[in-house]
């Protein structure tokens, strides 16, 4: 399937609803989700194709085919032909900032690092495989779920962190591709948010309809302060940097790297998308899911300012900050709800 920009959504519920309680989902009701939920299959939600590559290719083929391809990762095959990792954007941006920094580390610092200097000495011989570089960011580690996986199995996965996972193939012929595709993170929040607005899912709207603040006990990041000047779609900033082909761009401004990436959105396809998005304690729960879908953020941070009404965290309001909620915060309740055991969506906040 092919990978593209998702279109925004109406934000249609009011984002304000006041609340001094703990939200509490029914508990004959949320067994009730749970059979639904284990019914429904990880391979129908499936939203993006999978395109393998050798692991001997360089990194610098791996980021012209994705570009070409438009795909959020790449699957890495080994020598065996089994795919041994992935690579993404986030590993291209891990790549080009430690070739940028190359000079601050001293011979002792590689030495304790066996992959930077494997990466080093390929890039000294001017070919630098993508096997080695798969996976560097440490946010895109290779997870996989049977065909025959449900919605409570990518749960058990997204809860903690990951953000895609791949799909075996039903077919055990060798002969067959070894995955069938791919889920993201993001697909499955759009599942979950369509699944609450079906007629039958009132109980789970009326859950989702309580405000931030009352998820407190149930999602810890809520209540921890940030301090954040700007954020950027990992994959934007790459689509930026490796085109460029010089580390010079590395070194602009936060405010030119914004300008860059709200450019063609804006120019092409229409979408006005900003580095930062707030809600209020008040805000429900199902207007922050729509949010974090419609401007295809991963995160929103919340501000305890009412008198700001842009989407756009602005310096007014970034010294009333109160805490933020993530697409991993979000599953990570969801999968509580699945009685996933496990479930610390803080011990994942770098992911």
């Amino acid at each position: 399937m092919a990978h593209g920009r998702r279109p925004s959504q109406s934000l249609i519920h009011s984002p304000e609803l006041a609340s001094n309680f703990t939200a509490t989902a029914p508990l004959s009701d949320a067994e009730d989700w749970l059979t639904l939920w284990q019914a429904s299959f990880a391979r129908d939600i499936i939203d993006s194709r999978i395109v393998a590559v050798d692991g001997q290719i360089s990194v610098e083929e791996a980021c012209d085919i994705l570009l070409s391809e438009d795909i959020p990762c790449l699957a890495i095959k080994s020598i065996d032909h089994s795919v041994s990792g992935l690579f993404d954007f986030s590993d291209v941006n891990a790549f080009l900032t430690l070739a940028a920094t190359k000079h601050t580390f001293s011979a002792e610092a590689v030495q304790e690092k066996p992959r930077v200097d494997d990466i080093f000495t390929a890039a000294r011989s001017g070919h630098v495989l993508v096997s080695i570089v798969s996976n560097l960011s440490e946010k895109n580690p290779l997870h996989t779920l049977p065909y025959d996986a449900t919605v409570v199995s990518l749960l058990e996965v997204f809860a903690r962190g990951a953000h895609r996972v791949l799909i075996k193939s039903n077919s055990s012929e060798a002969s067959e591709e070894e995955f069938i595709g791919i889920v993201s993170d993001r697909r499955l929040l759009t599942w979950f948010l369509s699944f609450a607005q079906q007629s039958e899912s009132e109980s789970l709207r009326t859950y989702l309809s309580n405000p931030l603040s009352s998820f407190s006990d149930s999602l810890p990041s809520l209540n921890l302060f940030a301090s954040v000047v700007a954020t950027k779609v990992v994959t934007d900033i790459g689509k930026i940097v490796v085109p460029s082909q010089s580390n010079q761009i590395l070194s602009l401004s936060i405010q030119h790297f914004i300008s860059l990436i709200k450019g063609p959105d804006g120019s092409m396809d229409g979408q006005d998308r900003y580095p930062v998005y707030s809600v209020l304690p008040t805000s429900t729960m199902l207007y922050t899911i729509q949010k974090l879908l419609a401007t295809n953020a991963h995160r929103v941070f919340i501000t305890q300012d009412s008198t700001v009404s842009s989407p756009l965290l602005s310096p007014k309001s970034s010294g009333n900050l109160a805490g933020l909620v993530s697409v991993v915060d979000i599953l990570s309740l969801f999968a509580r709800l699945a009685k996933v055991k496990d479930v610390d969506p803080t011990r994942v906040r770098s992911l």
